[in-house]
């Protein structure tokens, strides 16, 4: 396995889910994305959004299989065919509801994290590109 550099987070998660355990209910959950003060122009204009997309680092998951079992029908394929923390770039992504934005503080609904993790990116959800 190589050694990977990842670029600097935007922020991090406060979630009440704090261990990397999978649990159906944390796509129903709310969470909070806290972004650092450097970042805080880089959101003007995302409360225009209801949904937006978080790149997330499972600085949690060790190791990978390029073959793993996919969890919804336990069939063994390819690490790219499923939704694994244990990946090669340990780079996860998911589309949230956005709730509110206040100052640095994001509340979303949704978002499949745990407590802490680093949040690399956030990008607009358009049908029109997504």
């Amino acid at each position: 396995m190589k050694n990977i550099c990842f670029p600097e987070s935007v922020g991090y998660v406060k979630s009440t889910f704090k261990e990397p355990v999978f649990d159906e209910k944390m796509y129903s959950s709310i969470s909070f994305i806290e972004i650092y003060p450097d970042f805080a122009e880089a959101l003007d204009g995302v409360d225009e959004f209801k949904k937006i997309q978080i790149l997330f680092q499972f600085d949690k998951s060790q190791g990978y299989k390029l073959k793993q079992k996919r969890r919804t029908d336990g069939k063994l394929v390819g690490v790219f065919a499923t939704r694994s923390p244990h990946r090669p770039n340990s780079i996860g992504i998911t589309t949230v509801n956005l709730l509110s934005v206040d100052g640095l503080t994001l509340e979303v609904e949704g978002l499949d994290a745990i407590d802490g993790t680093p949040v690399l990116d956030i990008k607009p959800y358009s049908i029109k590109f997504d």
